[in-house]
């Protein structure tokens, strides 16, 4: 049963874009190449890691990747190798330092400054409610006739 199962997963998977010809004869460099692959982004296709990717820039980062790969490069100096060449945004998981820290707490922020000015506003409406003036003698007559039909 888990072997039917571990198949229809694998049939149900995306699948890669990676040609014939840029699978590394290396089984443990190549899954080095697609675990680096599935955390770069394509630069085109803006939702899609490198692998997924048909664009021809994909293809290239994918062979930049295992060429990098291939001279002793760890993943860690294949990523920054590119991240030097094309910016973070190739990154699917951006960093947390330097400037992207502004974008990792402006969503936060300005949560919780909606929420206070939501709260100030509330409060401020309800203070400044002012009751509702009482019917004049004539006006509650009037009223009351009209109530009666």
């Amino acid at each position: 049963m888990k072997k039917l199962f571990l198949a229809l997963a694998l049939i149900a998977s995306p699948a890669f874009a990676v040609n014939p010809d840029e699978v590394l004869d290396d089984p443990a460099l190549e899954a080095r190449a697609r675990e680096i692959s599935a955390e770069l982004r394509c630069v085109v296709c803006q939702g899609e890691n490198i692998d997924e990717s048909n664009a021809s820039i994909a293809r290239d980062l994918r062979l930049l990747v295992r060429e990098r790969l291939v001279e002793g490069d760890s993943n860690a100096q294949v990523i920054d190798f590119v991240v030097e060449r094309y910016g973070e945004y190739v990154l699917m998981k951006p960093t947390t330092e330097g400037a992207n820290i502004l974008l990792w707490w402006a969503g936060p922020a300005l949560f919780v400054i909606a929420l206070l000015g939501a709260g100030a506003y509330l409060r401020r409406r309800s203070t400044s409610a002012e009751p509702a003036a009482r019917l004049t003698s004539d006006e509650q007559a009037r009223l009351d006739e009209l109530m009666k039909g």
